[in-house]
């Protein structure tokens, strides 16, 4: 049986002791490849550009531009972009909330053991769930500022649409999702792609974000 490609992963930290850690942590994994580094945004910019590979670990303050510029750069200016998680020391971060709004997958604090960090990469990079679901909610409700009217894309939801956005939030896979609705793993695939295509997002990070800001999720 031939082994699946591994998992390419880009760093992107000013601290080279961190970025030392990370590609120890990672390279131990045979499913996990680390091919490029980059100590500026700037350079994280370039080096996913020349390495395109499938995530990328992103520090939030970096020299010359930060991670959530970065972030926003590398998304815009590929047809194909990696997931992009912001690895960072303070998890109610307003720079990470920022970074989610503009496209990152999730975020990662620089404290986590080195099986949350293996697990992290693999899970965005299959990309039918969302990274720590709880934390990505709580720091959602936590910013985002009630509407008074809601966008045009709320009335445009289906039923199983808008309950399908509400399982994506909780951080079900599409397989969970499907045994929930009792529908088959396409039919939620597609409905995903219409939560997606209807709120103007990229992945399912964003939706939340979106569902959030909207109202049309709210912080309990």
């Amino acid at each position: 049986m031939t082994r699946p490609a591994p998992i390419r992963v880009v760093l992107a930290d000013d601290e080279c002791m961190v970025r030392t850690a990370l590609r120890a942590i990672l390279s131990a994994e045979p499913d996990l490849e680390v091919v490029g580094e980059a100590a500026t945004g700037a350079q994280a910019v370039s080096v996913v550009r020349q390495h395109r590979p499938d995530v990328v670990l992103m520090d939030v303050r970096m020299p010359e531009i930060d991670g959530i510029r970065a972030t926003e750069q590398i998304l815009a200016g590929l047809d194909d972009p990696p997931r992009v998680v912001v690895v960072t020391t303070f998890e109610n971060d307003s720079y990470v909330y920022d970074a989610l709004r503009v496209g990152a997958a999730g975020f990662l604090l620089k404290r986590a053991e080195a099986e949350a960090l293996v697990g992290a990469v693999r899970l965005v990079a299959r990309s039918d769930s969302l990274l720590f679901p709880e934390a990505v909610r709580a720091l959602a409700a936590g910013h985002a500022r009630a509407s008074r009217t809601p966008p045009p894309w709320v009335a445009r939801l289906t039923g199983r649409e808008r309950e399908v956005l509400r399982h994506m939030a909780a951080g079900l896979t599409n397989a969970e999702i499907a045994g929930q609705l009792e529908v088959g793993p396409a039919t939620v695939k597609t409905h995903v792609a219409q939560v997606l295509a209807k709120t103007g997002t990229r992945d399912r990070t964003q939706a939340v974000i979106a569902a959030y800001e909207s109202g049309f999720l709210r912080g309990s």
